[in-house]
């Protein structure tokens, strides 16, 4: 089971938490008229081997949005 450390209610279970995506990615900017740029933002993403940044939401706690770095290989969230 993962942890998730929230600044608010301290270390939870991940069950209390919603994974909202990937940190890593940079949004375009609302009224940028290029296509290309939008395609990239919501449809490739690479498949990391290693630390992570993600977006997750404690659902059933506080209510804050966290960026949280997980490595995909084995689930350990760094602290």
């Amino acid at each position: 089971m993962l942890r998730i450390e929230c600044p608010c209610c301290g270390p939870r279970d991940h069950d209390e938490f919603r994974y909202g995506g990937d940190a890593s990615v940079t949004r375009p900017a609302h009224d940028d008229p290029d296509p290309e740029a939008w395609y990239r933002y919501v449809y490739v993403r690479t498949n990391p081997a290693g630390l992570h940044r993600e977006f997750w939401q404690h659902v059933t706690g506080c209510r804050q949005w966290l960026v949280v770095e997980r490595d995909t290989r084995n689930h350990v969230i760094a602290c």
